[in-house]
């Protein structure tokens, strides 16, 4: 708080630097972005869904099963993302340097 001269307080706000407002703006643009991926991301999800509701026969090793084509790719999906985390984990933890 600085005092003027007639004794009331006045608020001083710090100067914002030019790099620092570029770095805020570039933040909230690519928050944007995030949101805005997220959704047509969800929306391509929804669409993929509903296109793929019929069922299809899956064929196994001993037997077959029919189920709906959606829950399959969801299914490989996950499965795939579950394994290259499993895959990335251990080549780091193979290719980490050693203790001394």
């Amino acid at each position: 708080m600085v005092t003027t001269s007639d004794s009331t307080p006045t608020a001083v706000h710090p100067v914002e630097s030019r790099g620092h407002r570029f770095s805020r703006r570039a933040r909230h643009a690519r928050l944007h972005t995030y949101a805005f991926s997220s959704v047509a991301l969800l929306v391509v999800l929804i669409a993929l869904a509903v296109a793929n509701t019929r069922h299809v026969q899956l064929s196994w090793i001993v037997g077959s099963s029919a189920t709906s084509l959606v829950w399959i790719v969801v299914s490989a999906a996950l499965l795939g993302w579950l394994l290259g985390i499993v895959t990335t984990s251990l080549f780091r933890w193979r290719t980490r340097p050693p203790r001394i």
